[in-house]
């Protein structure tokens, strides 16, 4: 009995002693996770925005009483300055900054409500069930919200000037206050908030600067005269000046001298730098795309960091010996020292963390290289379809000229152009980081450390096919040039053909693994270079037969119609000299005025004479010839109402050498002769 209570002695204390450290020195093997409240600014959002909004209505309605009172819904009609209309974007001389900033802002705030837990400002707390309705009305809200910023840049008014300044400072000035009450809130990252409002904050500082500065330079429109700044700006003469300009002879022999080795070098990373031109303007949509794709690629970049890096962190710091016993459960010894497996997978998780780092950054370069490149090649296709080059976007002959997918793709390519430079990235960063994870864990570590070249291994077991594969390529680049090619009073033609003939026999299985291995390689180059690509809109990623099946590239080349048609330079050109002659005093009446006086006291020479008549004959002939001015000729319009009151007469019945038809007498030898070849390309 005395040695059955003795062995039960130990257990019953071993026991108590257990559940007393369990119950009262029981502390956690990791510390807590740090927990971050919400937080309430100073300035109460809700509050901020029914005054911001009051504040421009106001604005609104004082801008409007300030211009024409009794035409507001003029530049509705007709695209003009008015509160209906934040901006000209057909317009290439205006200042794009600050519309750029505009953007700029509303894309950041808009790009916050993915991840927002109350994406309207009006409501707290708002339940999940509503959520998704409440981010419709909030893409529609905040845009509304930055309107008059718009406005007040477009109306050139300086009363526009200082609502904008007013506005602006009180944006810029909330939203710091803002961050500087609640820089950290409890949202995925504790910083992340602060982060992303950094493109708001600078856009908002750009445009504190500029309004200022606009109302102290003054509006450019002028009041007395009735011209608008588009047509009154020196831009478009200048660019036919340049287009009419006879290129020199010294650059066209430098041009036929063949280039150096070291220059055709330096033309690969030129010809992804863009480069302003004196006499070249972007239109401003293009300008604002690309602004916003900048934006939007902070934005990806921001969210991919703060999504993954703060995760590795947290699994880094949690890493201990209880590992050892996980991965032994896997079959995975890394070593039989514990501490020695714990600084391993530690190691191992920087990796992975420094491999999408690296992921990210070749990202956002590779994007902002697209970018630029995309800026050049925008530049080339705009000049081509000034100069009627068709087949340089399309790969049919098509008409110039406004279409419904036109203003529809027209409309959305600055949206369009963001979101897939959003998709883009986020699919390269996800290609590069495990090509990254490739190359640092199954080649540089294994090389490294000396084991689990597991890679090595295989290409080891393979070498000998990989060694006759690349011999038998060599030995037919060496047998074509040397053996099967001979030169003969400098032409080439076939040689040794009995040889060749019986090694296209002997090679034929070996060629077909040759074929194989370029498959596979073909098959990677097409999909890292799609990838690369994928958020350039400017490029096909389709055949050219097939390129209208790529949506972001028919987007591309419809906008660029409606583009080309309505804002030529050469038709602006020619316009806003009609309109300068028709004005009483206007700089070109004037200049003629004079001109024929001093033609009747100093008559000009023969030659200068006749220069002035070829450079008229050389304008008009590109007036004539040019497709966006087609739709807008007397005689094209009569056909088509000849066309559709006769139904079925042939259009060769219409009149086209008559001056009654064209309008214009001067123009009626270049139209007879040029007019039929450029309906038969629209046909």
């Amino acid at each position: 009995m005395n040695q059955s209570m003795v062995e039960l002695e130990p257990f019953e204390y071993s026991y108590y002693d257990y559940s007393d450290w369990y119950t009262n020195n029981a502390e956690p093997t990791n510390p807590p996770k740090e927990v971050i409240l919400p937080c309430d600014p100073t300035v109460d959002d809700k509050l901020f925005h029914i005054c911001m909004l009051s504040i421009s209505l106001v604005v609104m309605l004082i801008l409007a009483a300030l211009t024409r009172k009794n035409k507001l819904c003029q530049g509705f009609t007709r695209g003009s300055s008015s509160i209906f209309s934040p901006v000209n974007f057909l317009d290439q001389t205006q200042k794009k900054g600050l519309v750029m900033a505009v953007f700029g802002q509303v894309f950041s705030k808009l790009s916050m409500l993915v991840l927002a837990p109350d994406p309207l400002p009006f409501s707290k707390d708002t339940p999940a069930d509503i959520k998704e309705y409440m981010k419709i009305i909030a893409i529609f809200y905040y845009p509304v919200l930055y309107y008059p910023l718009l406005v007040c840049c477009s109306l050139q008014h300086k009363a526009g000037y200082v609502f904008g300044t007013l506005l602006s400072f009180t944006h810029f000035g909330v939203l710091v206050w803002q961050k500087f009450d609640c820089p950290v809130t409890p949202e995925i990252y504790k910083y992340y908030a602060l982060l992303a409002s950094l493109p708001q904050l600078a856009c908002l500082a750009y445009l504190c600067v500029q309004f200022p500065l606009l109302f102290v330079k003054g509006p450019k429109t002028d009041e007395v005269r009735k011209v608008q700044p588009d047509l009154d700006s020196s831009y478009y003469t200048k660019y036919v000046k340049l287009l009419l300009k006879k290129k020199s002879s010294t650059a066209s022999s430098l041009t036929t001298d063949k280039p150096t080795l070291a220059e055709r070098i330096l033309e690969v990373p030129k010809s992804y730098i863009y480069t302003p031109e004196k006499v070249f303007r972007f239109p401003l949509k293009l300008a604002v795309s690309a602004f916003v794709a900048l934006v939007a690629i902070y934005h990806i970049a921001l969210l991919l960091v703060v999504l993954v890096v703060p995760t590795l962190h947290i699994v880094r710091a949690g890493i201990d010996e209880n590992m050892y016993f996980l991965l032994l459960g896997f079959g995975i010894v890394l070593s039989d020292d514990r501490m020695e497996v714990v600084q391993i997978l530690t190691f191992y998780t920087w990796l992975l963390e420094v491999c999408f780092l690296c992921a990210v950054t070749l990202s956002c370069l590779v994007s902002l290289i697209m970018i630029m490149r995309s800026m050049i090649l925008h530049r080339s296709n705009l000049k081509g379809l000034y100069k009627g080059d068709i087949y340089s976007i399309y790969n049919s002959q098509k008409t110039i000229r406004p279409s419904k997918p036109g203003i529809v793709c027209w409309m959305g390519l600055t949206g369009y152009q963001a979101a897939i430079v959003c998709l883009g990235m986020v699919i390269q960063t996800v290609v590069f980081f495990i090509c990254f994870l490739f190359l640092v864990f199954l080649i540089i570590i294994p090389v490294f450390y000396g084991r689990n070249i597991i890679v090595f291994e295989i290409a080891g077991k393979a070498w000998p096919g990989w060694v006759t594969l690349i011999l038998v390529t060599a030995l037919q680049h060496v047998t074509a040039k040397f053996a099967f090619i001979k030169k003969e009073a400098g032409t080439t033609d076939l040689n040794n053909r009995e040889s060749l003939f019986l090694l296209t026999y002997l090679l034929f299985l070996i060629n077909t693994l040759v074929g194989l291995v370029v498959a596979i390689w073909r098959m990677v180059i097409t999909a890292l270079y799609n990838i690369v690509h994928l958020g350039r809109i400017d490029i096909s990623l389709l055949h050219r037969t097939a390129e209208s099946y790529d949506p972001a590239y028919r987007y591309y080349a419809h906008s660029l119609k409606v583009e080309v048609s309505q804002s030529h330079p050469v038709m602006k050109a020619f316009c806003g000299l009609l309109v300068d002659m028709m004005i009483e005093g206007g700089r070109v009446g004037q200049k003629i005025r004079d001109a024929e006086e001093g033609i009747q006291e100093n008559r000009p020479s023969k030659a200068t004479s006749r220069r002035r008549i070829r450079c008229r004959w050389q304008l008009l002939y590109t007036l004539v010839n040019n497709p966006s001015l087609l739709g807008s000729r007397k005689h094209f319009q009569t056909m088509q109402t000849s066309e559709s009151v006769l139904n079925g007469t042939p259009k060769c019945s219409t009149k086209k050498g008559s001056k009654k038809d064209t309008g214009m007498s001067a123009a009626e030898p270049v139209q007879s002769t040029e007019t039929p070849s450029n309906q038969d390309k629209t046909d």
